[in-house]
């Protein structure tokens, strides 16, 4: 794989690769109205984007905005479906082949064949090497505060522009990136934001493996884990870390950012995790048990859909299923196995 893109662009511009963009943006989407209309004139409208690539007369449109409160407030800026389109062939095409490929192995967010729970099986799994090799070790627990908005653009384009070496990716790129007329944080909701955050925080993981030297590090998405043989080692790396995130990309991290004794065990990706169980946090149980109270009044209110509720349970199923959660799916959910 080349260290840099050049001439790229106008070689994956073309109708057939748009299309593909589309069937994998319009996923579990189908019902939706702009969906629907989308879908009644597709290929004038992925024909009308090919142009405006390839002229280069592309414009972001402007985002709908709101906000959600779990698990935590958030104003969320969504994409009309058109820029998704855009967001999906951008991401697939250029920054999967070049920037992803070139990821450590123990970064998981928003990777193909990674995800949360390989993140928590494996976190397990170093625990218990640590325990055999070392029997008491220190583990960092670190968060970036507020990571999306604090993302600083004119960084992440200098990340992104070490390898971009196509003028017209680099138009398209910026487009992109600035499309919230802020310099300062990703949209949350892109599909963008997520890969932009990853090849972000590779900076950090790139100076934590190869500078630092740390064996034992673990991150999904600004969630980060490291395992140490004792207190003082476990200090000075965080000290490093924490000097590297304000000189390099103008991060800090969050209050809850603290090193431990292993016996306490970790919380990482919703799980509480130490060399012998997986269990579901306390908060992601109180959280689901809301939902449900809420899906329960609006389901006899007709706002919503028993196959709706049903599709929206799932995702949190398969979520805890991986963890030691028998008794709390049969006892909410009346479920077996």
């Amino acid at each position: 794989m080349p260290k840099t893109i050049r001439n790229q662009f106008d070689k994956y511009l073309t109708y057939e690769k748009l299309l593909e963009a589309h069937k994998k943006a319009r996923r579990g989407k189908n019902r939706k109205p702009e969906l629907i209309k989308f879908n009644l004139k597709q290929e004038e409208y992925i024909m009308w984007l090919y142009m405006q690539l390839k002229n280069g007369t592309y414009k972001h449109s402007r985002y709908a905005t709101f906000y959600v409160t779990e698990p935590k407030l958030r104003l969320i800026e969504k994409s009309a479906y058109i820029d998704r389109i855009v967001h999906r062939w951008y991401v697939d095409n250029f920054m999967k082949e070049y920037f992803i490929k070139s990821f450590i192995n123990t970064s998981y967010a928003c990777l193909e064949n990674r995800g949360m729970h390989k993140a928590c099986i494996n976190v397990q799994n170093t625990m218990k090497h640590c325990k055999r090799i070392w029997n008491n070790y220190y583990i960092i627990k670190m968060d970036i505060a507020k990571y999306f908005q604090n993302i600083d653009k004119s960084i992440l384009y200098n990340i992104l522009q070490r390898k971009i070496k196509d003028k017209k990716l680099l138009w398209l790129t910026k487009e992109i990136l600035y499309s919230n007329g802020v310099e300062k944080g990703l949209p949350i909701g892109n599909y963008t934001s997520q890969c932009f955050a990853n090849i972000y925080l590779n900076e950090l993981d790139q100076y934590v493996k190869h500078k630092l030297k740390c064996k034992y590090y673990y991150r999904y998405m600004d969630d980060m884990v490291i395992m140490c043989e004792n207190k003082e080692i476990a200090k000075d790396i965080l000290n490093n870390i924490t000097k590297f995130l304000k000189e390099n990309l103008k991060l800090t991290l969050n209050s809850k950012t603290r090193i431990f004794k292993d016996i306490q065990g970790v919380n990482f990706c919703g799980y509480k995790i130490n060399e012998k169980r997986l269990k579901i946090r306390h908060t992601s149980k109180c959280r689901m048990k809301r939902k449900l109270k809420r899906y329960t009044r609006q389901l006899k209110e007709g706002k919503i859909t028993l196959p709706e509720i049903q599709r929206s349970i799932a995702g949190w199923l398969g979520y805890v299923k991986h963890a030691d959660s028998y008794k709390l799916r049969k006892s909410m959910f009346y479920i077996e196995g």
